[in-house]
């Protein structure tokens, strides 16, 4: 399984399963975000089970699910998770377009402008240009240029 990375310490994935979790700690992934909530589709690990195969591999896990990557509490709960987490950080859902939705959200919380995140969102092969708005209005105090330094 390929991972799309975003920047060196956070890269996205699609659904993961036993081997993909293994794939992600022979990678060197340090820390798993699983967006997903448990039972969308019948054929997807639960959170426990990726836990336990998180533990066995020695990789830390966080289960922060949502299914309005926009929604602030949801965005909250991420920007935690990637406060807490050691990097380099593998989120998935069932796409990983509301991982790297989320990751979006909260980079443009810190400052990250819209144009730097979409760019960024495409260079791992997502197209996120339908939410600059939303990115626009995540911004503190308005300012859309001060994540020019979080892209390197």
């Amino acid at each position: 399984m390929s991972f799309a990375k975003v920047n060196a310490d956070f890269s996205v994935s699609p659904q993961l399963t036993a081997s993909s979790v293994q794939a992600a700690a022979q990678a060197g992934f340090r820390t798993l975000i699983n967006n997903r909530p448990d039972h969308e589709a019948p054929d997807q690990l639960t959170s426990a089970q990726v836990a336990a195969l998180c533990q066995s591999h020695g990789l830390s896990y966080v289960y922060a699910p949502t299914t309005t990557p926009t929604a602030p509490p949801d965005v909250a709960r991420m920007g935690a998770a990637l406060a807490q987490a050691q990097s380099p950080v593998l989120a998935f859902c069932r796409s990983g377009t509301r991982s790297i939705t989320l990751w979006a959200m909260v980079q443009a919380q810190a400052g990250m402008g819209p144009e730097h995140l979409i760019k960024a969102a495409k260079g791992a092969g997502y197209d996120l240009s339908g939410l600059a708005k939303v990115f626009s209005a995540a911004q503190p105090d308005g300012n859309h240029t001060a994540g020019d330094a979080i892209l390197g």
